[in-house]
Order: structure tokens, then C-alpha cells, then sequence
């Protein structure tokens, strides 16, 4: 897998190793025990429901492997239900830590930045139990934990990695229709995390350069590493015909799916217009279409949880979509297998790791060519991105899908074939390079910063 390091707004390919670790004279340590910082979405939740998504996916796969290499894990996360005890352990060397922060229930994302500061209670409460220098380093995830993660690490001496996820600035210059844009609190938040941070972790060398480029992040701390995919759950495993034999789906039928949660960001509203666009055209199409949404409302998705439906209605084709639940990963790998193709008509995507995990499964992506997209689709091998988000750009590939359903199949092979180049082992080995090469840095700079 290649990676790039960005040096004054332009990218350079380094070595798979970490750039950081080959300057770095003696043997740095790597940490023993890291703070992981989840404040708004718990890595217990199901992807697909509220805020949960792509970054809890990350956050469990990436903690897991980072345990198997010895690097212990604690991860911090807002409670949302007052059953919930303390502390989980996820997996051999993986904890999740409940803090109390604000009331349980009924908190939107939104609200959250009032609880930063109980939420920080929370977590010094957890860590004055311990020694000093119990946590090597801290890994913040969205710019809600980089707060909390900017004053932990200053008070534990530690070094502070944080990973962004999505950037308001790129939000909001990408905005669906209907969407609302990010406030400006955030993006004076997100400025100060940047210029804090020891590093910053971005999912590809086109994030590194909007690090740069909005935020005026030091080329010299953005590290990039790409996110990986369970290729244990995620592979073709017995097929297509088996899968949609379990899903209850015809064995003939042309299967554009969206998996996700539903918003305007996400804009699984242009599948349904190009699906109406499709069937316009060629009528006789919709004996054998099936089109499965499957995941729940999301976001300012939440103001209208019963939108999509209607569009679909409006749009006449109702009888061909079918609505799904969010369902368990096991589960997804199934949808994924049964699928003539993913589409991701996304407005924004740090990397869209649904892309991948749909690709590993054996099936190709029909996606906007935004954010880490083309990164993750090889545009005319494992899949197709669209310029734009005009659905009868995308009812022109689904027609292609339907007079040749074999580019399912061929095209699914080559993404098979991609997507193991990108399997977690991987990422969680170049993610422990950078916070190696943050404590060293850090050391460096505070030699005694554990007193």
C-alpha cells in the first residue's frame, strides 16, 4: 500500500514504513497503554444507527489489531443509558470506559460541546486512579474528542494524536441541499486541535493537503495512514447466489444498494432519482430491480426520518425499494455479496470505508469522486466514480450494470483483489509508528514531562 507525506501543500510517496521512524535516531519506545477518545459515538453502538458509522468501525477494528501488536487500549465514550457499567472490556486488551457526561438520553451531536467539560471530569476522575504515566499517549477521534484529548495530554504530559474524521471547512464547501452547515464554533475548535496536536492522522494524502491547506496544519505532523477493512468478515465467501438466497432476493435481479445512514451528506436520495431516471427509460427493467436502503436516519437526516420513503413514492417507485434497518456486520457482508453493485453518491467522504468493506465482499462501487473515494475505487477496475451528483450520470452506469451483468462479476474480482491490500493489520502497524514518532517528538521537546 503506498502512503504519502505532504511537505508545504505538495504530496511525496514515502515507504510503508512511517516516514517519522526513519528519522529517528536510538530505538524509541512505543507506547504501552493509549487513551483513546470517542466522546460522541460509542465503539458499542451499531454502525448505520444515529451517529454512529464508518468512525466506530475504525475505532474497534483499529484498537483491536493495536492490542494484538501489545499497545493496550482505553477507550473513553459518552454514557448514553445509566445500565451501562463502567468499563467493557471489547476484546483482549481493549477497554471501553463509560462517562457520565450530561443526560443519558436525548442529546443531539450538537449539544454535546456544553458536556466537554464533564466529559473531561469523567476522564481525569478515571486516570487519577492510576500512576503517573499510566497513558503513553492520547488518540482523540472528531474534533468533540480533540478537546477533551488537548486538555488530557496536556495535563498527563502525553503526547496527542488526533484523527479529524471530517472537517467542517470541507463540509460545508461541499453541502447537500437541505443540509446545514457546520457551525463556526466548530471550525475555531477544529484550528485549535490542529495547531495543538503532535500529529495528525488523515485517511489519505488528499485529507493531508486539506489539513494544509484549510486548517494551516504543519506538513511536518500529518501522517497518513489509510483505514483498513476486516477481511476475515468481509470477502466473497459462497457467493452471490448463496447470499441473496439468504437475503430472500431474486437470483436475476439488477441490486443497486445503499448502506449507510441516512442523510442529505450521504444523498441516498440521487440513487432512488437515477433509479426513476433508469426506469423511465427502460420500463421493463423493473420486473427484475430490487433496490435495498439499508441503515437509519442520521444527522439533519433525523428532521424527516420518513423523507426517503416519500421521495421514493413521489418518484413512482416505491414497488422497487426496498427499506432496511441497520444491521450487524455479519449481516452486511451479506448485503454486500448480494449486491450488482454499491452506490455512494456521498457529498463528503474522509475515505468511505463502506467502500471498501462492499469491495473486499466482492462487489463493485458506484461512487462520487469526492473526499477519499478515489482512493478507495479504482475508477473503471473496481468500480466507477461520477463527477458530480446529476442522477442521470449514475442511471447511466446502472444501465450498463443491466445490459451487462457480467461487469458485476469481473469488475467484483478486481475489487477483491484491492481491497486486500488494505486489511487493518496494516493500518494499525503504521498508526503505531506515528505515535511512536509522537512520543518521541514529545520527548524531545518536554524531557520530563512525567515529572
Amino acid at each position: 500500500m503506498s502512503h504519502y507525506v505532504t511537505r508545504l501543500g505538495r504530496r511525496f510517496p514515502a515507504a510503508p514504513s512511517a516516514p517519522a521512524r526513519l528519522r529517528l535516531s536510538g530505538s524509541p519506545r512505543r507506547p504501552r497503554r493509549v487513551a483513546m477518545l470517542s466522546v460522541h459515538t460509542s465503539p458499542l453502538h451499531q454502525p448505520g444507527t444515529g451517529d454512529a458509522g464508518g468512525m466506530n468501525v475504525y475505532i474497534v477494528e483499529l484498537a483491536k489489531r493495536l492490542a494484538e501488536i501489545n499497545i493496550e487500549v482505553e477507550i473513553f465514550t459518552r454514557a448514553t443509558t445509566a445500565a451501562l457499567p463502567p468499563a467493557v472490556e471489547l476484546a483482549p486488551g481493549v477497554l471501553v470506559r463509560h462517562v457520565d457526561a450530561g443526560p443519558y438520553e436525548g442529546l443531539a451531536k450538537e449539544e454535546l460541546p456544553a458536556q466537554l467539560c464533564a466529559f473531561t471530569h469523567g476522564v481525569m476522575l478515571a486516570w487519577a486512579g492510576h500512576r503517573p504515566g499510566h497513558y503513553d499517549l492520547v488518540h482523540s477521534h472528531y474534533w468533540l474528542s480533540g478537546h477533551v484529548g488537548w486538555l488530557a495530554a496536556e495535563r498527563w504530559g502525553a503526547p496527542l494524536v488526533h484523527a479529524m474524521h471530517t472537517m467542517a471547512k470541507v463540509k460545508n464547501a461541499a453541502l447537500a441541499e437541505g443540509d446545514t452547515p457546520e457551525p463556526a464554533a466548530r471550525v475555531i475548535g477544529e484550528t485549535q486541535i490542529v495547531r495543538a496536536a503532535d500529529r495528525l492522522i488523515a485517511n489519505t494524502s488528499e485529507e493531508a493537503g486539506e489539513l494544509v491547506h484549510h486548517y494551516d496544519a504543519d506538513p511536518g505532523k500529518v501522517a497518513v495512514v489509510h483505514p483498513g477493512v476486516n477481511l476475515d468478515r468481509f470477502r466473497p465467501a459462497d457467493g452471490r447466489a448463496a447470499a441473496r438466497h439468504r437475503l430472500g432476493l431474486p437470483q436475476d435481479a439488477l441490486i443497486p444498494l445503499f448502506a449507510g445512514r441516512i442523510q442529505p451528506l450521504k444523498a441516498p436520495d440521487i440513487l432512488l432519482r437515477a433509479v426513476a431516471v433508469l426506469l423511465d427509460e427502460r420500463p421493463e427493467l423493473r420486473r427484475r430491480m430490487v433496490v435495498p436502503v439499508v441503515g437509519g436516519p442520521s444527522g439533519s437526516g433525523l428532521a424527516k426520518p420518513e423523507g426517503l420513503q416519500k421521495l421514493a413514492a413521489r418518484l413512482g417507485i416505491a414497488d422497487v425499494v426496498r427499506f432496511q434497518p441497520p444491521v450487524g456486520q455479519e449481516q452486511l457482508a451479506d448485503w454486500f455479496r448480494a449486491a450488482s453493485v454499491l452506490v455512494m453518491p456521498s457529498y463528503s467522504e474522509s475515505f468511505g470505508l463502506v467502500a471498501i468493506e462492499a469491495q473486499a465482499a466482492g462487489t463493485p462501487v458506484l461512487a462520487a469522486a469526492v473526499g477519499g473515494l478515489p482512493v478507495a475505487v479504482r475508477d473503471g477496475t473496481t468500480g466507477f466514480l461520477v463527477h458530480g451528483h446529476e442522477p442521470a450520470l449514475y442511471a447511466r452506469v446502472l444501465r450498463d450494470f443491466a445490459d451487462s451483468p457480467h461487469l458485476t462479476d469481473s469488475m467484483g474480482a478486481a475489487a477483491a483483489r484491492h481491497a486486500q491490500s488494505f486489511g487493518w493489520g496494516t493500518a494499525a502497524s503504521t498508526t503505531a509508528d506515528v505515535y511512536t514518532a509522537a512520543m518521541h517528538d514529545h520527548r524531545r521537546r518536554v524531557p520530563s514531562h512525567h515529572g
